[in-house]
């Protein structure tokens, strides 16, 4: 697998030609060449919805969303998958779960209430990688890992509106991924935080855990189960 890094919480999964992109607010080369089989949106502010209906256009690509976003996504002429918290979507290179983030979701040009936020734990030929969406901190993250066991763990660290980097160190402990790339941080200022102290952090404090971090426009790749 292939993991390209767009910026804020955008990100592409590459794996034996098929291609999730997740969150498409920005966008690296790579990812604006590309032609997603699956764009997933966690939920509806800007900052996350981002291109994600221009891509489905012009891609022709289907958003994956909860049934209250994905409505509203096929009430624009797209084509949409759905489902909701707990839901898995099987797909021809593996799965993508729905799970919980605490947070809102709401369109931000008037303010409709959208569904549930979610995150995503995306399965691709046996490579796990869980996006969490904009959340805080909950004791069920490790449920979801002891479901499927993580590979990367797609973690915000910003604070504000999403969890800060210590309740971010406690998510890892919580998940214990091989790879951790921080995100949601640095975009605006508000949200400013130094990396480089959480990435001394968990690897002092979890020494089984990497912490990868990644700038805009950044890719690296990972060995994949046969």
């Amino acid at each position: 697998m292939k993991i390209y890094y767009g910026g804020h919480s955008s990100f592409m999964l590459e794996s034996k030609g098929k291609i999730v992109m997740i969150d498409p607010f920005s966008l690296s080369e790579e990812m604006k060449q590309a032609k997603p089989d699956v764009i997933a949106v966690s939920h509806a502010h800007g900052d996350h919805i981002g291109s994600a209906m221009e891509i489905a256009r012009e891609k022709q690509a289907p958003l994956m969303a909860v049934y209250e976003l994905s409505n509203y996504f096929h009430s624009q002429g797209l084509e949409t998958i759905d489902g909701h918290i707990g839901g898995k979507i099987k797909f021809d290179f593996g799965w993508i779960k729905f799970v919980n983030a605490l947070h809102a979701s709401s369109l931000e040009e008037d303010g409709r209430f959208m569904g549930n936020p979610c995150g995503f734990v995306v399965n691709m030929h046996g490579t796990t990688v869980y996006h969490t969406g904009d959340t805080g901190l909950f004791g069920d993250m490790a449920l979801i890992a002891e479901m499927t066991p993580i590979d990367v763990f797609l973690c915000p660290i910003g604070d504000k509106f999403t969890m800060g980097p210590d309740d971010a160190v406690k998510a890892v402990k919580l998940v214990l991924p091989a790879i951790v790339v921080p995100m949601h941080y640095d975009t605006f200022p508000p949200i400013s935080q130094d990396a480089s102290l959480f990435k001394s952090r968990v690897e002092s404090e979890v020494p089984s855990v990497t912490v990868e971090i990644m700038k805009p426009g950044d890719a690296f790749s990972l060995d994949e189960e046969e």
